[in-house]
Order: structure tokens, then C-alpha cells, then sequence
């Protein structure tokens, strides 16, 4: 028999050695102490005592404290997992979290910027080389914030006009190579040459003025204010990755293409994003400069 507290511990190291991302591996932490917490309560603190009812009552607990849908949905993904770990570990005979259901969760329409938005957020920040780089990367790449904090010098190659970005992962299944058209290779070698503090330990991309690399907080909330300066309301910096993706598929790129290019991990996330879109006209498919 294994206490939870220490079933919880050899849970998160398990998830570290498979390389998960340390905001991947914080949430399933919160979530699963979270899930104890309630289950102490209950006087269950050995994992073979826990029964269904247990983790049914604790989903039905966080619907009474008002958690949406959403969020409960990830802490019983959590959930499952945990007690998948512990069942492949042989901690329990039989895995319960197998009968645990998700709540109905109403998948939200992705916001997709329109074209005057995209071009009045990039208008906004012209005059800042460093977020007007970061925005074009995020725009043209469809990489995620996180991703875009971690970008080091190493990882870009530019041409005349073109070049790629790696994206690295902890485990290199995932790892992919991006490509940069001509408008983002401008807009970071611009940055680069003008802008970006000349410090030879700085490997970052996006730095500070002491070297430091940006924090995914400070970039949003860097792009954040150039979407209120440019009038783009209900718009977050993740939008600008749906926005990639609509207008992709918007020309008629492959989506096996662009769910390589997104780090998508099933099909099924790029092709969501059909029911959302119209195909363009041959005249709207340069616009913005991704072909």
C-alpha cells in the first residue's frame, strides 16, 4: 500500500522524466493536491481506500464552488492520469478513474482576428521594434507565447528572405522546424540589428535591456497594450495562433501542413478551425504575407 502524498510525488517525477513542461507538470501538481486535499477530508489517505464516489463527489464539490466546465474537465483529465499512472505502477488492482466522466463542456469559437485588426495591431506597434518582432513572429509562425519566450539566437536562421525557427520540446518527438517568410525575417533583423541590446551572454531572442530574456507575462501584457492602443477588443495574445491557423486554411493550405507547423497534436485540433473560416480569393491570399 502507497500513502497518496507519496503516490503524488513519484506521479510528478514520472511526468518529469517524460519531459512534460514545467507549466504542464505545476497544473497536474495543484490538480492532484487539490483531489487529495478533499479526499483527507474523507478520511482516505491510501490510494487503494479511494472508490469512485470519492472522485465523483469531489467533481461535484468543485461544480457547487462554481468552477466552469472547463476547469473541471482538466482536473478529471488530471485525474485519470494520475490514477493511470498508478495502476500501470501496480499501486491499485483495479483503475476507478476509468468510469470518471467529463462534464459537457461548450467549445468556444477560436477569435480569429480580421484582416483590419491584424493590420491596425501591427500599425500600433511599429514604432517598437522589439513587440512589433514578437507580434509578426507570433502571427506568421502560429507559435504559442510560451514558445516565442523561449526562442534563442541558436534556434533562428535567416536569408535574404526567408529562413526557419526550431522549436525545441524536452522530448524531441515534438520538436519542430518552422518556416519564416519575408515579412517576419525583416521585422527580426530589424529588431536585431537596432534594437536588441548587444550582450554576448544574452541567448535569448527577445530580451531585456540587461540581457535577462523576456517572461511569458511581460510579453503578454506587452501585446495586450498594443491591442488596446490598436481599438482590437475581446482579443488575447493567443489569438494571434488561431489567427495563423484560419488564414492558412483560409488559402487552401494543406492541414496536415499546418498542423505540423502549429505543433498540433491531432489532426482533429487544425480541422476544427474549418467550420470558422471562408476561403479567399486569390487577391486576399498574399495579405497577410505568410505565402
Amino acid at each position: 500500500m502507497i500513502k497518496l502524498d507519496l503516490a503524488h510525488k513519484k506521479f510528478i517525477e514520472a511526468l518529469e522524466s517524460e519531459g512534460k513542461s514545467s507549466s504542464t507538470l505545476i497544473a497536474y501538481s495543484k490538480d492532484i493536491e487539490q483531489l487529495m486535499e478533499h479526499l483527507s477530508k474523507s478520511g482516505v489517505n491510501i490510494v487503494t481506500e479511494v472508490e469512485l464516489v470519492h472522485l465523483e463527489g469531489f467533481m461535484s464539490k468543485l461544480s457547487e464552488e462554481e468552477y466552469t466546465p472547463k476547469s473541471i474537465s482538466r482536473k478529471t483529465n488530471a485525474t485519470k492520469t494520475f490514477f493511470k499512472f498508478l495502476h500501470k505502477e501496480g499501486h491499485i488492482k483495479d483503475n476507478i478513474a476509468d468510469l470518471l466522466k467529463h462534464p459537457k463542456v461548450d467549445i468556444k469559437a477560436p477569435r480569429i482576428l480580421s484582416k483590419l485588426e491584424y493590420r491596425a495591431l501591427r500599425d500600433a506597434a511599429k514604432d517598437d521594434l522589439r513587440s512589433y518582432a514578437m507580434i509578426e513572429v507570433l502571427l506568421q509562425t502560429g507559435i504559442t507565447i510560451s514558445e516565442l519566450a523561449e526562442i534563442r539566437m541558436e534556434d533562428i536562421s535567416l536569408d535574404e528572405e526567408s529562413g526557419s525557427l526550431f522549436v525545441p520540446k524536452k522530448n524531441n518527438k515534438d520538436a519542430r522546424t518552422v518556416p519564416l517568410n519575408k515579412a517576419v525575417v525583416e521585422a527580426i533583423k530589424e529588431y536585431i540589428n537596432e534594437d536588441r541590446p548587444k550582450l554576448e551572454n544574452a541567448k535569448h531572442l527577445f530580451i531585456t535591456k540587461t540581457g535577462k530574456p523576456l517572461l511569458v507575462r511581460n510579453i503578454r501584457s506587452t501585446i495586450n497594450r498594443y491591442f488596446k492602443l490598436a481599438g482590437v477588443e475581446n482579443a488575447k495574445v493567443n489569438d494571434l495562433r488561431h489567427t495563423f491557423v484560419a488564414h492558412h486554411l483560409a488559402t487552401g493550405v494543406s492541414i496536415i501542413h499546418i498542423s505540423k507547423i502549429a505543433g498540433h497534436k491531432r489532426i482533429s485540433t487544425t480541422e476544427r478551425y474549418l467550420q470558422y473560416i471562408e476561403r479567399d480569393t486569390e487577391e486576399e491570399k498574399t495579405d497577410l504575407g505568410i505565402l
